[in-house]
């Protein structure tokens, strides 16, 4: 083989390889920008909003005990105190109804952004105990109070998993954005 036709092939070569790893480095930039756009929506649209009105409704359960002087709402579940119903009316009406009606919404609108494969069940039994909420507040309406609470309990688990959730969409932002505080590695396309 002569030495310009083998200059020319390893010219060749050399263009190939550097084009090769040019299109296969910008495919995984895309896919890391692709994937730290579905974290930000993520974020943004779903567990941010999530995590911020389980927190407030935390706080607002934990300043209606304060208020009634008492570690629950009521001392007595099965028979409240007068004072006990009163509160708890006026605070589940106007305080918790309204975060837990947000919450409902967000997880019926935005359940495509949830990070597992099913639906976790804190948050479908979050929204069967809003529903059925909405029945005891609908017999208030009508002068029945024969009911207090919603036959689905609260979904403990809940503020966690909003915690959590969030938590880890945070770090998994940081490591995409190559934050400075983040040494961690988070894989892109689980």
């Amino acid at each position: 083989m002569n030495i310009p036709l083998l200059s020319i092939l390893v010219t060749i070569a050399l263009s190939l390889a550097g084009l090769v790893t040019t299109y296969l480095n910008q495919l995984r930039l895309t896919r890391r920008k692709e994937y730290l756009d579905l974290v930000n929506l993520r974020l943004n649209e779903f567990y941010g909003p999530l995590y911020v009105s389980c927190q407030a409704g935390a706080i607002a359960i934990d300043a209606l005990r304060h208020k009634l002087g008492q570690s629950s709402v009521f001392k007595n579940r099965a028979s409240p105190s007068e004072t006990e119903l009163h509160e708890w009316r006026i605070w589940l009406t106007e305080v918790l109804m309204p975060l837990n009606d947000f919450r409902e919404d967000l997880i019926l609108r935005k359940s495509y952004l949830v990070l597992e494969r099913e639906m976790p069940d804190c948050l479908l039994r979050f929204v069967a105990h809003n529903a059925a909420y909405k029945a005891v507040l609908k017999k208030w309406k009508e002068g029945n109070f024969s009911e207090t609470l919603s036959i689905i309990d609260f979904p403990g688990e809940l503020d966690a998993y909003a915690t959590r959730s969030y938590a880890q969409l945070e770090l998994e932002q940081m490591a995409l954005i190559n934050h400075p505080h983040y040494k961690g590695r988070v894989r892109v396309g689980k």
